[in-house]
């Protein structure tokens, strides 16, 4: 027997998964869309309270897994310190309890899943890869849309509709300075790119993990802290960052941005990306 289709957002606590969720459950009713969000337990508080008034305007609960492990638990299963260009705790923590939820789906429910990204038009490697991904990783292709790109062809300003029409506040991640640095806000310089693991995201580069000491200065030392923990446990030399091909520590990095000042590697462009998992 053929399965029903059953629409997915990939909801992540982000402004575009808000809008292509509410979209997406617009056209296609809530009896037949799910709100998924994967947990890593790392997550800024204030991106739960976006998630959840954004689901309580929409009237869908959120579907939530959680793998019981937090990133740093990953990384000594694997013996292997996450950085921007691997990242298993993604790949347990999103990727594969992600994979494991839809194939229940079809498996318990008889469920066709069909995913929906917020992935935007200046993004468009990574909605090739997902949908590159989801044809070969599941036991059967699963199919991927991406509203941002193929849909909403126009500009829309999505926080101002979320904020403005919808009356939610959107993460402080993404204009935290206003809030913890006025002086850098002044500047020009709002949050983060992402909200991944409350700014904890191993894939952050230099400028993310600048920012992240001028605004959590406690949060950037407990990531220093897990980054030192892991070197000494297993006697690596390794770290999140790298620096002329070789490791660069945390540790390094924060005595370098007291020396010369956090600014002065605020406005670095990272070549590091989110989580493949990532939803915008």
């Amino acid at each position: 027997m053929a399965r029903k289709p059953v629409h997915i957002a990939m909801f992540s606590g982000g402004a575009s998964s808000a809008y292509v969720s509410y979209n997406m459950v617009q056209k296609y009713g809530r009896e037949n869309c799910i709100l998924f969000f994967t947990n890593t337990l790392w997550e800024d508080e204030d991106n739960y309270r976006f998630m959840d008034e954004v689901a309580d305007y929409i009237g869908l609960d959120i579907t939530e897994r959680v793998d019981g492990r937090t990133p740093e638990e990953v990384f000594y299963d694997y013996r292997f310190l996450g950085n921007s260009r691997l990242a298993k705790c993604s790949e347990e923590l999103k990727v594969y309890q992600t994979i494991t939820f839809l194939e229940e789906l079809r498996d318990e429910q008889n469920l066709e899943p069909i995913l929906y990204f917020g992935i935007g038009p200046h993004e468009k490697h990574r909605a090739d890869n997902l949908t590159e991904f989801y044809k070969h990783h599941p036991l059967e292709p699963i199919e991927t849309r991406f509203p941002m790109i193929d849909t909403f062809t126009e500009d829309i300003d999505i926080k101002g509709i979320i904020e403005n029409e919808w009356g939610i506040q959107l993460p402080r991640m993404y204009n935290i300075t206003s809030e913890v640095r006025p002086d850098l806000a002044a500047k020009g310089i709002k949050g983060f790119s992402h909200a991944n693991c409350g700014g904890r995201c191993v894939r952050g580069g230099y400028q993310h993990y600048a920012l992240l000491y001028a605004i959590w200065p406690d949060r950037y030392k407990e990531q220093e802290e897990m980054e030192e923990r892991f070197r000494e446990h297993f006697e690596k030399d390794v770290s999140i960052l790298k620096k002329d091909g070789g490791p660069f520590t945390l540790k390094q990095y924060r005595e370098q941005l007291e020396q010369d000042g956090v600014e002065k590697y605020l406005n670095i462009k990272d070549d590091a990306v989110p989580c493949v998992c990532s939803y915008s």
